[in-house]
């Protein structure tokens, strides 16, 4: 069934790989990148390695003799992060199929850890290798109407708990997940991390959704010190679980405030760590508005063009916007994210707006309808923005 979900950057993965020798696609494990390179193949001469898979990892044991003999294919090498000395023998091959004149679509790798594998690519491919990150599903690549948002929600973007039978099922599959990377992904990593105290960190972040963060008093909680802890949440993000959004500060006399706030990226895993099993549950929990925020914060960055940065802010006196958006047009998008179907305009939103310089205003609210309220001002819905920023 999974396959049968349309995930958006199919285009822009299959462009890509047209038109340059190694392609990264980076996303989190079980995002759908194997499924998805695996539909793209079926269209190309190609061969799959899985790199965890100990019988694939033999056919590498002499890469360069193995490679060599596959030139004329797409070779897919799915969980890169796991044999990095591959990245200088790649950078050898693509060199010489360049030389006989093939400079595009030699490799597809698939990985879920981004910064070492981004270092560690970067300085061997450089000038020759495009990275493409995969998020969970969004609520564009499901069935459009409420039902099927509040069970995207609930239950997170990964294929496997958003299509489970029942939300106990995909509650289950969400707890073997965050179980799997606590006691598998981390320490294979080279990081020793006791699982426990990470989790905690990690249900610490829940709680703490879309807010700055103190280092010292979750040091204190956790029994270490604040470098310790900002190593923790390194490793968290650097395996695409949690976000960190830096504030705004470009052009603005007011003091500001100058720490990032955290997500837990995936809505359903934040709902597991913090022992939400229904939709029920959630809204009448109290992290209900960041945990839309969040959820809202996600959809929009995955469809947003590659050169977009996003931002928060927010001054010392407690005026914010939760969203800007700077796109590569130079277009300012302030966007404030309102979990209600009647949300109020804030009496100092329009001067924030000014302060950031926004070309693009918006409310982001729980319905599905567009309107204006005032000074260039529209209420608009999660799908209706995430259209406007797909094709502007």
């Amino acid at each position: 069934m999974q396959g049968m979900l349309g995930r958006q950057i199919t285009e822009k993965l299959q462009a890509t790989i047209a038109q340059v020798p190694a392609v990264v696609l980076l996303g989190a494990r079980q995002v759908g990148k194997t499924t998805l390179a695996k539909t793209i193949a079926k269209d190309i001469d190609s061969i799959y390695l899985d790199l965890e898979a100990p019988e694939d990892l033999l056919k590498l044991s002499d890469p360069t003799s193995f490679l060599s003999a596959h030139a004329d294919k797409l070779v897919i090498l799915d969980e890169i992060q796991r044999s990095p000395e591959l990245f200088p023998v790649l950078r050898g091959l693509i060199d010489k199929n360049r030389a006989q004149g093939r400079r595009a679509g030699q490799f597809l790798l698939l990985g879920s850890a981004s910064m070492d594998l981004m270092r560690q690519s970067s300085e061997s491919l450089a000038g020759r290798i495009s990275y493409i990150e995969m998020s969970g599903l969004n609520v564009a690549e499901i069935v459009g109407n409420q039902d099927g948002r509040q069970t995207l929600w609930l239950r997170g973007g990964f294929p496997d708990s958003y299509l489970a039978a029942d939300d106990d099922l995909a509650m289950d599959w969400l707890e073997n997940l965050v179980r799997t990377y606590l006691e598998r992904d981390v320490p294979q990593m080279g990081f020793r991390v006791p699982a426990a105290r990470l989790r905690r960190l990690w249900t610490m972040l829940a709680h703490l959704q879309g807010e700055t963060i103190n280092y010292s008093k979750l040091a204190s909680n956790l029994e270490v010190d604040a470098k310790t802890v900002s190593n923790y949440i390194d490793i968290l993000t650097d395996l695409l679980l949690v976000r960190h959004l830096e504030p705004w500060h470009t052009n603005v006399k007011k003091r500001l405030v100058k720490s990032p706030r955290y997500y837990v990226r995936d809505s359903g895993i934040l709902h597991r760590l913090l022992g939400i099993n229904s939709y029920d549950d959630l809204l009448s929990n109290p992290v209900l508005g960041k945990s839309w925020e969040g959820f809202a914060v996600e959809n929009i960055l995955s469809v947003l063009p590659s050169r977009a940065e996003t931002y928060f802010y927010r001054t010392a006196a407690g005026a914010e916007v939760d969203l800007v958006i700077k796109m590569p047009s130079s277009e300012i998008w302030a966007v404030e994210i309102k979990h209600g179907v009647a949300p109020k305009l804030g009496k100092h939103y329009s001067q924030t707006c000014d302060d950031v310089g926004a070309t693009h205003r918006y409310i982001l609210y729980g319905g599905d309808d567009e309107f204006p309220v005032g000074n260039d001002v529209k209420i608009i819905s999660l799908a209706g923005l995430m259209e406007k920023l797909h094709s502007g």
